[in-house]
């Protein structure tokens, strides 16, 4: 009796995984040269500087969820997902309060 013992390799998914983090590697390194070539070479007005900043912050935090921290939709991922949103709820709440209430202090402060 010859019995086949099947051992999962995990050769591919060894190679998937680097090239997923080869992937984020290189987004993030763009998403973070970018802003700094904005920054060093003014030729947008602040503004637009500051949207293409912004916009760019939000997108490295996207890759860094998906590439680094394999953040995803999936159903093994749901109660992780789940963490993430209450914990970015919470700190909006915090500061997003904080800053209303330090301005009505303020306002009222001056008598304005």
């Amino acid at each position: 009796m010859n019995r086949q013992s099947h051992v999962p390799s995990s050769a591919g998914a060894s190679q998937s995984s680097h090239r997923s983090y080869n992937t984020g590697f290189v987004l993030a390194a763009l998403l973070t040269l970018l802003p700094f070539g904005l920054a060093m070479y003014p030729s947008l007005p602040r503004h637009l500087t500051f949207i293409a900043v912004l916009v760019c912050a939000l997108f490295q935090i996207v890759v860094h969820m998906v590439f680094f921290l394999h953040l995803t939709t999936a159903r093994e991922q749901r109660w992780n997902l789940v963490a993430l949103v209450f914990t970015v709820v919470i700190i909006t709440l915090l500061v997003g309060l904080s800053l209303w209430i330090m301005y009505y202090v303020h306002y009222n402060m001056l008598g304005l």
